[in-house]
């Protein structure tokens, strides 16, 4: 009998299943799409955890297929997952209404709540983080204050992939570094905050057991088993959210190992040996999957959904059929600093460093010979202006950067690839299989299931450097040049954000 670990990968836009052997190599992979997340109302963002399931069970049984192993064959499984999402739950574990994911805005008053309630320097003292709309914290609030009669039902919540767990299983868990980014956690002590769930009023029943992610936490049902191709009793770890599984992924976890992944979102993420804090709270500080580590990360909200946006606004021209590699050829043609355009890609509210929901995306310094190259070149630039951002707060905390790493749709590209070089000043390195999130989540397993003695000999056997790009120094004077235009950018607009988010906050729902 073969033995393989299957990491699982709970997105935004699809859910990924990868099987690794115990050498680490990648056997598989299988992906089945979600529906678009749904927006209702300006900044809100809610997903079907329904298709989730459907998608998660699909995606494996795929890479099965593919891979042509049998229910016999899967040793362990890890799941990873899209973070700060809510599922809530009746007292008979079914949903409640669509989740609210991770980049819905609608929070705000809840986040004045508990800074009014709790006080700002309070809850960065007892989450290490300060209350943002993305947290499941504040979406909890919001259905309480907005939504009395599915409150009244409303008996616990699930994260994402701990929705897909519970499906699997029958059992509610988390881990700590997923449970990190709801503002429940405790994270320099890795355990929920009696505190805080004390003082917002909420039941401490109402949370998962939360598990370090290597643990072993449940094991697949008989009713799991009949929905994908594993065998009932398989066990499966806590996993990690996607941000630290993705890291897991790219060999991110001593450090000065430092990761830039762009997907929907983009992320600079920085291994610690501490829970290393920024006192404005810009950054986020949340638990690693490797016990005993964390690690700090700046967010910018709308990274490839940036380009994803422009794509999908021009498809709906006559005769438009350009596909990503085409759109970024043209922009390949373009100079460093598409023209003096810049792109400010906060479609989707901001994070780092401008804590902004109402902030909104940009296009400045359009001139009548732009082409759609510079656009493209422009917002390819802006993402990485945006994530170069957090870089300059890992320099002001002291945080060591001894490398980079890229990831996600970012490290596909050989001309993000250089962009981003040329943006961070150094070189970047890009690894051999980048499955990304999946591929962590199946090493994770690995290590619970005793292929590997620790996540660090996992991440030594399995993750490997294929390529280095270095900057161009010509262009990486024009970046930065570039660059000092772009940070004028938010001061100068957030008046204007303002004024327009007021202007429509009578058409919001109260």
């Amino acid at each position: 009998m073969k033995s393989y670990l299957l990491g699982l990968d709970v997105g935004t836009g699809g859910t990924r299943a990868v099987l690794v052997g115990k050498d680490g190599a990648i056997i598989s992979s299988a992906t089945r799409e979600h529906q678009p997340f749904a927006s209702p109302h300006n900044g809100w963002a809610e997903q079907d955890p329904h298709d989730w399931w459907s998608a998660a069970a699909g995606a494996i049984r795929d890479c099965s297929a593919k891979a042509q192993v049998s229910d016999q064959d899967v040793a362990c499984v890890g799941l990873a997952g899209q973070m700060h999402g809510a599922v809530l739950l009746d007292e008979n574990d079914q949903v409640l209404r669509p989740a609210i994911i991770w980049c819905d805005q609608r929070t705000q008053q809840e986040c004045d709540w508990l800074d009014h309630t709790v006080g700002r320097e309070r809850v960065i003292q007892l989450t290490c983080n300060p209350a943002l709309t993305n947290f499941t914290l504040t979406k909890l609030l919001w259905v309480r204050n907005h939504e009395p009669r599915v409150w009244q039902r409303f008996r616990s919540f699930l994260l994402p992939k701990d929705y897909i767990r519970f499906r699997l299983t029958g059992e509610h868990a988390t881990d700590m570094a997923d449970a990190s980014g709801t503002l429940l956690l405790d994270v320099a002590r890795r355990r929920w905050s009696s505190d805080i769930m004390a003082t917002v009023g909420l039941p401490e029943s109402c949370l998962p057991r939360a598990f370090e992610s290597v643990e072993i936490c449940a094991r697949v049902s008989d009713e799991g088993a009949r929905a994908t191709s594993l065998r009932a009793g398989t066990p499966i770890v806590a996993g990690a959210g996607d941000q630290a599984g993705g890291a897991i992924g790219l060999g991110i976890v001593r450090q000065g190992d430092v990761s830039a992944t762009i997907g929907t979102s983009g992320v600079l993420f920085a291994a610690t040996d501490r829970p290393t804090m920024d006192p404005q709270g810009r950054m986020h500080t949340f638990c690693h999957a490797v016990p005993d580590r964390w690690h700090v990360m700046g967010v910018t909200q709308a990274a490839g959904l940036s380009l994803r946006w422009f794509r999908d606004l021009l498809a709906g021209s006559p005769n438009y059929q350009k596909s990503y590699e085409e759109l970024i050829a043209e922009a390949a043609a373009t100079p460093a600093g598409a023209d003096g355009l810049l792109w400010a890609p906060y479609l989707m509210g901001e994070r780092t460093p401008h804590l902004d929901p109402r902030a909104r995306g940009a296009l400045v310094g359009l001139i009548a010979n732009h082409t759609r190259g510079h656009v493209v070149r422009a917002i390819l630039e802006g993402v990485a202006f945006s994530l170069k951002d957090t870089l300059a707060l890992f320099d002001e905390m002291e945080v060591p950067v001894r490398s980079i790493r890229l990831g996600g749709g970012g490290a596909r590209s050989t001309l993000w690839q250089q962009i981003q070089a040329d943006i961070y000043g150094q070189e970047v390195e890009i690894v051999e299989a980048e499955e990304g999130a999946a591929h962590g989540a199946a090493l994770l397993a690995g290590v619970a299931h005793g292929v590997w003695n620790s996540v660090e000999e996992a991440c030594e056997c399995a993750v490997h450097v294929a390529t280095r790009v270095s900057p161009h120094p010509a262009a990486m004077d024009v970046m930065r040049r570039q660059y000092e235009i772009y940070r004028t950018l938010y001061p100068a607009l957030k008046p204007v954000f303002a004024r327009l988010t007021n202007n429509q906050s009578r058409e919001m729902p109260n």
